[in-house]
């Protein structure tokens, strides 16, 4: 669905004015305390949202999980979709829904009915956020793959969960099918971490890998993305760092114990990336990849996103396509590497199933009141943000060419005391758009930003340089 604004208030829904197109009738009624209920009764699970990712759940929830579970303790109760006869006639033929399920386009005849678990996988802040807290407060559990809704609301809504007795899950909401968040939630737990780093977008990897392949124009490689289907027709969300951050805010938030609004990390765009920068990356031992990287350090959570150089040989090096991949670390464990498909309708299910088989074990042992909101018993802390990092740099520039450039850049740099590294100019460029690479010794974003400003008011630059950090 898109996003649109609601004026629905945040903390109860009102009652929906239209008719519901359903195919079967049900009653409107709340559900039941779960732990009153029969423990031995099916788990009754509504899907709000059915899309690339929902079609994708309810094919595994149907063909897999449901035919498998001779003891009946899940069962499919509610398909809710905008325009739904239109989706149920493209898909009831080839998904094998049981034939009682109720197909509508009026969520609120999922938060009214007895429903257990709803999964909710319209995305955006709203209706969804309604939904989500409409559930919560109907004593409904809830599985999600909103990155932006958790990045923005989590900690609210998992005390919202606890408060009615309920769970919370989000494991699919960043890196799609890699199982980082259970990871972090539970096989990381008894570590003190205090980094998380990763590669967050497939769409991203995806365009910087085809450039450093093929050595093609970011223009050229991001069409072949949005062909293929791992780019939206608008993609500015993924270049320009919007969707990593969330998912970076989300890992901040079950690995760190943080606490921080999206917009407070930095995030820098992959358009100004071009395959001249992958062939003196190549000079460096490097390439290039959007890295999404938290440190904690005292009271200070040093955060951002943007494109970086890492190593060739470093995990984020090897990383090709659309895959994700997330590390960590940690006082006592060390560094974790997470490493999958991040992104698609299959892998982001896998996901979903995985928190709805843990939730409904959950309510089946008369557990519900665990779990999820976790990650929110202990204090979170409320650092403050800075994208004040110390590293070595890569600077890009693109000149009219002449003598004396590099000695005026040299004096800059010198004046913000700045170290030059080395400087690399490969041959064979026109001289009235010559581009040429200056390395920095380890300096902070804070002292490099001075420079990059005066630098970009002289003559001879056609443009601001690109600056890059260095990711040892």
């Amino acid at each position: 669905m898109p996003k649109q604004k609601s004026s629905l208030p945040k903390s109860r829904l009102p009652k929906s004015k239209k008719p519901a197109k359903t195919v079967a009738s049900a009653p409107r009624e709340r559900s039941a305390a779960r732990a009153g209920a029969d423990p031995k009764a099916a788990c009754r699970v509504a899907l709000i949202g059915f899309g690339t990712v929902g079609r994708a759940v309810t094919r595994i929830l149907c063909e897999t999980v449901l035919a498998e579970n001779g003891n009946g303790s899940l069962r499919l109760t509610h398909i809710c979709n905008r325009n739904v006869e239109r989706k149920k006639q493209a898909w009831v033929s080839q998904i094998r829904v049981p034939s009682d399920v109720i197909w509508t386009d009026d969520f609120h005849v999922v938060l009214d009915s007895d429903v257990d678990i709803v999964i909710e996988l319209i995305g955006g802040l709203s209706p969804a956020g309604e939904i989500v807290r409409g559930a919560l407060e109907a004593g409904k559990s809830v599985i999600t793959a909103n990155k932006q809704l958790i990045a923005r609301h989590g900690p609210e809504l998992l005390q919202l969960a606890s408060a009615n007795g309920v769970r919370l899950e989000f494991g699919a909401s960043v890196a799609g099918g890699v199982p980082v968040l259970p990871a972090l939630r539970t096989g990381l737990c008894g570590d003190r971490l205090h980094g998380i780093a990763g590669i967050l977008n497939g769409t991203c990897n995806y365009i910087l890998s085809r450039i450093e392949s093929a050595r093609i124009p970011f223009s050229e490689a991001l069409e072949e993305a949005q062909a293929r289907g791992f780019a939206e027709a608008d993609a500015s969300e993924d270049l320009d760092g919007g969707d990593a951050r969330a998912k970076l805010a989300i890992l901040a938030l079950a690995g760190l114990q943080c606490h921080v609004a999206p917009e407070s990390i930095r995030a820098r765009s992959i358009r100004t990336v071009e395959a001249v920068d992958f062939d003196y990356a190549s000079e460096l031992g490097c390439t290039i990849r959007q890295i999404s990287r938290a440190d904690l350090k005292q009271d200070t959570l040093f955060a951002e996103v943007g494109p970086s150089l890492v190593p060739v040989s470093s995990p984020f090096g090897r990383v090709q396509s659309n895959q994700n991949l997330v590390l960590t670390s940690g006082k006592y464990g060390g560094d974790m590497a997470f490493l999958g498909a991040g992104a698609g309708g299959d892998p982001t299910a896998v996901a979903v199933i995985s928190d709805l088989m843990l939730v409904a074990q959950s309510l089946a042992g008369g557990n519900g009141r665990k779990g999820g909101a976790e990650v929110v018993t202990a204090a979170l802390l409320s650092p403050e943000t800075s994208c004040d990092f110390e590293t070595p740099w890569y600077l890009r520039f693109l000149v009219r060419d002449r003598p004396g450039i590099v000695a005026r850049l040299a004096q800059i740099l010198s004046a913000h005391q700045l170290n030059i590294d080395a400087v690399l100019q490969n041959p064979g460029f026109d001289k009235a758009s010559l581009p040429f690479v200056i390395t920095l010794e380890p300096c902070r974003d804070s002292q490099l930003q001075p420079a990059l400003q005066e630098m970009a008011a002289l003559d001879f630059t056609i443009r601001p340089c690109l600056w890059l950090p260095i990711l040892r």
